[in-house]
């Protein structure tokens, strides 16, 4: 025996036990969540493939009346706005919700990684797979035809805004509801928002009493954001910034007081 491990000197055995730092565990979980959805092929349908193929489509074929101007104008800051909504709200809502199903979400709150931690990584996670998104569909508009104006910042600002709203929104889901309820939810309210949201179909087709409540949504108040700046080069729209922070707090809030872990 050694005259440290006699004495007891600290250090004389490697590697110490321990928690890793928490920024190195919150990227490795985030570095997890990420290849987790990239390689889930029905995730990828919903948020990859669905957006492109109606943005190609609706953008080649006239079936839509999207008014004056380019049909890929109108239709690509809608589609962005739809990629958002898949990733952030219906993808995360139904990961989360078979993670809770399977206890996968008991065993990582017991984990050394604290659980705000953990909703950290999978924020980053959809932040990562949005930005891929939207790397996608810009150049496939632009090849289409899109001439997008505005200002950079404000688009990033009613991404960030639009992302929270329905990551708030998608986890009160995931969080209260069984994993069954929650995967027929999350698609039908996709399904519901595609068509009422302003996002292919312009709201100013939809009668005016009901125009004054699907302005509300954050999905139309996300495309018709974006559709401002992208199109029209608007400045900051604070009426849809508005309603997606309103959004976003609700959800968000609603998230941290309901969620459960099993």
């Amino acid at each position: 025996m050694s005259a440290h491990s006699e004495t007891g000197i600290e250090g004389t055995y490697a590697p110490q036990p321990g928690a890793a730092p928490l920024p190195r565990m919150v990227r490795a979980q985030a570095w997890l969540e990420t290849r987790t959805q990239l390689r889930n092929g029905e995730q990828l349908l919903l948020t990859v493939i669905i957006p492109t193929l109606l943005l190609v489509l609706f953008s080649a074929v006239d079936i839509v009346d999207t008014g004056a101007g380019s049909r890929v104008d109108f239709l690509a800051p809608g589609i962005l706005a739809l990629a958002i909504l898949s990733t952030a709200f219906t993808g995360q809502a139904i990961a989360t919700g078979f993670e809770r199903r399977y206890g996968v979400l008991k065993r990582l709150g017991a984990s050394p990684l604290p659980r705000w931690g953990l909703m950290t990584a999978k924020t980053c996670a959809v932040v990562v797979i949005e930005a891929l998104q939207v790397l996608l569909l810009t150049v496939v508009a632009l090849a289409l035809g899109w001439s997008p104006h505005g200002n950079p910042a404000t688009v990033l600002l009613l991404l960030l805004l639009g992302t929270a709203a329905f990551s708030g929104l998608g986890l009160l889901m995931a969080g209260t509801l069984k994993a069954e309820a929650t995967l027929a939810g999350a698609n039908l309210v996709f399904i519901l928002l595609l068509v009422g949201g302003g996002v292919i179909v312009p709201l100013e087709k939809f009668p005016h009493a009901a125009q004054s409540v699907l302005q509300l949504l954050p999905i139309s108040a996300l495309s018709d954001g974006l559709r401002d700046v992208l199109r029209h080069g608007a400045g900051v729209p604070w009426d849809d910034l508005g309603v997606l922070a309103v959004w976003a707090v609700v959800g968000l809030g609603a998230a941290a007081r309901f969620f459960k872990w099993e």
